[in-house]
């Protein structure tokens, strides 16, 4: 019996087992590729894989790669997909430790970003709050801490992780990543390139801890971990792949534990922003004066009057501050959006 066979059953690849029993629970199971390669399903939509252990691990690393944490997200999906269809086929063989995560399963059945409520909001312990006692998205996103605390200890080495997302709102610069804030760390050069393998040529440094997927692995299990938004939403079979052929092939060569090749143009230079300014929604006087339609990094001039109350209110500074992440539909005391700039020294301006 093949080892497909051992993991899918009748289906032909993991993603439709995945949203065939997306409401389900599928017991643990485990098989092994005919050069020694376990893969363990842990949960629906979870895959624990490892090489055999007389096998090189070049790199000395151990890497979390998630998808689907918004169920509508669907390109990332399709590109974990093809790639453990392709180690399941022995197109190539696994160097390191890899945790494939599909995150909400049931949103991705029903083409929404989620069921309940945002999953991304969830982790890091969020998930117990007794606002969302009760909620599946809530059980899913401990399930999935748990599921990262067990690959962490099970293996020692470095430990990365890539939670992949794409966008409704349209950006000004397509790929970007998010690198979440742990006090006194600086993102490593090797992590940098790597982006920039994927084709990706903007991070944003974020300013406080939060309690996104990243976040957690980031400060509870000590990963150097990014959010990486990759283009646009689409629904599953409408993604020209071809547009995500940079971060499938960066993730393919690190599971492959090859080395990282030299950066080369367009992607060379990756441009780094910071927070300027956190924008809450301080009460009923809130008014924010940024369309509701407006893309992410567009840019304001100094003086641009952002948000305003009757206390107080906002102007961009003395030089240009783009807006990312803009929704003034959020509850009093919440995030409505950040302006940002390129961090000093990252040599490049707003495009």
């Amino acid at each position: 019996m093949s080892a497909k066979h051992d993991l899918f059953g009748t289906h032909s690849d993991w993603l439709s087992q995945t949203l065939d029993n997306a409401n389900a629970s599928l017991p643990e199971t485990k098989t092994f590729l005919p050069d020694g390669t376990r893969i363990s399903r842990k949960a629906v939509g979870v895959l624990d894989i490892a090489p055999p252990a007389d096998r090189n691990n070049p790199n000395a690393e151990a890497i979390i790669v998630s998808a689907g944490v918004h169920g509508n997200e669907t390109a990332p999906i399709e590109v974990l997909n093809g790639l453990i269809s392709e180690l399941i086929d022995g197109e190539w063989q696994l160097a390191c430790p890899v945790l494939l995560i599909l995150g909400n399963p049931p949103a991705m059945v029903a083409g929404k970003r989620f069921m309940e409520v945002n999953l991304n909001r969830l982790f890091d312990g969020a998930h117990g709050r007794s606002e969302y006692k009760g909620l599946a998205e809530a059980a899913r996103a401990q399930e999935l801490e748990e599921a990262c605390r067990q690959f962490a200890m099970a293996n020692p080495q470095a430990l990365y992780h890539y939670d992949l997302h794409t966008a409704i709102r349209p950006s000004h610069r397509e790929r970007f990543a998010l690198y979440p804030y742990v006090e006194g760390r600086t993102v490593p050069s090797e992590q940098c390139e790597f982006l920039l393998e994927a084709e990706v040529e903007t991070l944003l440094l974020q300013h406080k801890a939060g309690t996104t997927f990243s976040s957690f692995s980031s400060s509870l299990l000590k990963a150097e971990s990014f959010t990486v938004e990759l283009g646009k939403v689409r629904p599953f079979g409408q993604n020209d792949l071809g547009r995500f052929s940079g971060i499938r092939d960066a993730l393919r060569r690190r599971f492959r534990g090859q080395p990282s090749p030299a950066p080369q143009p367009p992607f060379d230079h990756l441009t780094v922003f910071e927070v300027v300014h956190e924008i809450l929604n301080t009460g009923k006087n809130f008014r924010f004066h940024i369309p509701d339609d407006v893309a992410n990094f567009t840019e304001y001039q100094p003086g641009t009057v952002i948000w305003e109350d009757h206390e107080t209110s906002y102007r961009v500074g003395h030089s240009p501050e783009a807006i990312v992440f803009p929704n003034p539909e959020v509850p009093v005391g919440h995030r409505v959006g950040l302006l940002i700039r390129p961090k000093t020294g990252s040599g490049e301006s707003f495009t």
